[in-house]
C-alpha cells in the first residue's frame, strides 16, 4: 500500500478528545500534495496517526454550515 502524504496547513477547531489523548479536530489538510481540503477526523497527539475521517471542499462545507444552522439543536 502506497504511503499517504498530508500537511495540516491550518488547524481550525478541536471537538473533542479521548481518554487516550486522540483529538477529534476540524483541519485544513492537504493530501497526497495537492490541493488542502477541509478534514474532520480523530488524529494521535502527535498528528502521526489518524482515524477514518471525511473530506470537505469548501461548497461542502459551506452547504453543511447552512444546513446545521437550519436545525434545532436544542
Amino acid at each position: 500500500m502506497a504511503e499517504i502524504k498530508f500537511e495540516i496547513v491550518e488547524e481550525i477547531a478541536q471537538l473533542s478528545e479521548s481518554a487516550k489523548g486522540w483529538t477529534k479536530e476540524l483541519n485544513l489538510v492537504s493530501w497526497n500534495e495537492r490541493s488542502p481540503k477541509y478534514d474532520l477526523r480523530e488524529w494521535s497527539p502527535e498528528h502521526e496517526k489518524m482515524g477514518k475521517g471525511v473530506t470537505l471542499s469548501k461548497e461542502d462545507l459551506i452547504k453543511l454550515r447552512d444546513t446545521l444552522n437550519k436545525m434545532d439543536l436544542d
